[in-house]
């Protein structure tokens, strides 16, 4: 029997856990970046009274750059 099997387990589960944390923290930028954008839009709506053009502008930066660091992230993976 192998001795090292319960060490390869715990570095197995310890990897997992690293890369569920790593796919949370990405989730969390992607939807923080979007709501950020739109609620700056939002309010660049209100203070110029542009209609909705800001919140839209914003939405869609505030998606680029959720994808952006959504990429970034995936690159950083093994």
């Amino acid at each position: 029997m192998d001795s090292n099997a319960p060490e390869r387990n715990r570095n197995s589960s310890a990897e997992t856990m690293r890369a569920f944390g790593t796919f949370g923290s990405v989730g969390l930028s992607f939807v923080i970046s979007i709501v950020l954008g739109a609620g700056l839009g939002l309010l660049i709506d209100r203070w110029i009274g542009a209609g909705h053009w800001g919140f839209f502008v914003g939405f869609f930066l505030g998606l680029a750059a959720g994808i952006v660091s959504v990429v970034r992230a995936s690159k950083s993976i093994k």
